[in-house]
């Protein structure tokens, strides 16, 4: 063998993912290797997000329990829109995922242009919608005079920063449905810092601060919670531009080529549309189901939102290694179903979603020893430490099934089979979780809901292992 063969040997040997595109075999160990080469990077991601809203609601909390509450009370709406920005590029980069794994990289990068495009016009209709009735949504969501201005000043500022948001949620998808995963947990990484110091600057006035001993002076401009956003908005800004210049610019696969026209334009929106549909009817729905929770939470008062806020901060540190596990889910099984491997398809979507189950049963046990310091560090305020520290040890109890449930998910998306994963999350949410809410929060606050929370997941977990041990998400759609 000569020495640029055995190069290229070496290369393919070391490249799991493109062996497995290629039809090689690949061991268990190898199997187990390659979900952890693409999951652990997507992990990274998915915790810098998550230590980035801890930033911020670290950082509000020391503004006080109102602006706390202000935050939180527009949380449901900000998740529902963000899952909404998602969605709209979910049907996009499956296809590419699916193209890539057949091999036909020119294809994919007509998708890109394709997705780019209708990404930035539904983020546009959504960001007009939004800016129009941001002051009457917090009044809606039940907020008293003293939360509702401010949640409004904070819901404004981030409605305006969709069209970057949106642009990083598809371009660092499409990065990822390529192989790379490590690329968005950089920009992940760098957005956290970039949100500390912007945050630094605009939410508190200047001042000195002492670092080892030595005075320096920070310059501020006191925005308070409008800061807090804008300083979110900036930092995700920065993060979509680099992202794009990745992807159009550098990507080995998907950069731009001269002489590559868009085409098909109908078609792929078509199919693309058959994958994004059900997701974004999810998010609508689910999230629907989440403010329909705020509502319930809201009336029992500013500490109890305040507590169910920065809960759900916390307890997303530990449910986001799931959702990374998810990342490499979609691409990985995305790939290989496009390589028309439906065995090691199969075989793979079982190998992810036990790694989601044992790693966020890690993360409960964990959840439920440091609640109180997890609470702690987002508020000094000791009835909203008392109460998070509560709820947290409740849903602590959720994670495994909860883990299952969202791998789960990320592998049926692989294969373009969304609407089941709607279809359960729709039926245990609203079927399970809301009623039991409304029922238990009358008797016992704060924690009736998330025992209520606890209990959905723990069944919404066994509907998608019960859909993953049938075969019907195999399906050949694209």
């Amino acid at each position: 063998m000569t020495g640029s063969k055995q190069t290229q040997h070496t290369n393919r040997k070391g490249n799991l993912l493109a062996r497995m595109r290629e039809g090689h075999t690949l061991d268990r160990k190898e199997e187990i290797e390659l979900i952890a080469q693409l999951a652990f990077p997507a992990i990274i991601a998915q915790l810098s997000s998550i230590i980035m809203q801890y930033i911020d609601a670290s950082m509000v909390g020391q503004l006080g329990a109102t602006d706390s509450a202000a935050i939180g009370l527009v949380a449901s709406t900000t998740w529902l829109i963000g899952g909404l920005c998602t969605a709209a590029g979910i049907g996009f980069n499956v296809l590419i995922a699916h193209r890539i794994g057949a091999e036909n990289d020119k294809e994919a990068r007509n998708i890109v242009r394709i997705g780019l495009i209708f990404a930035l016009c539904i983020s546009l209709i959504v960001m007009a919608f939004c800016v129009a009735f941001s002051g009457k949504i917090p009044l809606w969501l039940g907020g008293d005079s003293r939360v509702a201005p401010r949640a409004s000043a904070y819901f404004g500022i981030y409605s305006m920063a969709l069209p970057a948001m949106q642009m990083m949620y598809i371009a660092g998808g499409m990065v990822e449905a390529s192989g790379n995963m490590k690329l968005p947990s950089f920009l992940g990484v760098l957005e956290c810092v970039l949100d500390v110091i912007f945050n630094l600057i605009f939410i508190f006035p200047s001042r000195n601060i002492s670092i080892f001993g030595k005075n320096i002076h920070v310059y501020g401009f006191g925005l308070t919670i409008k800061g807090a956003a804008l300083g979110t908005a900036l930092a995700e800004a920065l993060a979509a531009a680099l992202c794009l210049i990745y992807l159009l610019r550098i990507s080995p696969v998907l950069h731009l080529r001269s002489g590559e026209r868009i085409h098909d334009v109908k078609k792929i929106i078509k199919k693309a549309l058959e994958i994004s549909v059900p997701s974004a009817v999810e998010s609508v729905i689910m999230g629907g189901a989440q403010v329909v929770s705020t509502t319930i939470v809201a009336p029992l008062g500013a500490d109890s939102i305040a507590a169910n806020s920065f809960a759900v901060t916390a307890e997303s540190l530990c449910y986001m290694p799931g959702y990374g596990i998810q990342s490499a889910a979609v691409t990985l099984i995305g790939q290989c179903y496009g390589a028309r491997r439906h065995e090691l398809t199969r075989r793979l979507g079982w190998i992810t979603t036990i790694s989601g189950i044992v790693v966020m049963t890690g993360a409960g046990i964990l959840m439920y020893i440091f609640a109180p310091e997890m609470i702690g560090i987002l508020s000094p305020d000791p009835v909203i430490r008392k109460l998070g520290t509560q709820v947290l040890r409740i849903e602590a109890f959720a994670e495994p099934m909860f883990g299952a449930s969202i791998v789960a998910s990320g592998v049926f998306r692989g294969t373009g089979d969304t609407l089941s994963a709607t279809i359960r999350n729709i039926i245990s949410m609203w079927g399970v979780r809301i009623p039991l809410a409304a029922v238990l929060s009358g008797r016992l606050g704060l924690r009736g809901v998330w025992i209520a929370m606890c209990t959905e997941l723990i069944v919404r977990g066994i509907l998608f292992l019960t859909h993953l041990a049938g075969h019907k998400w195999e399906k050949i759609r694209n």
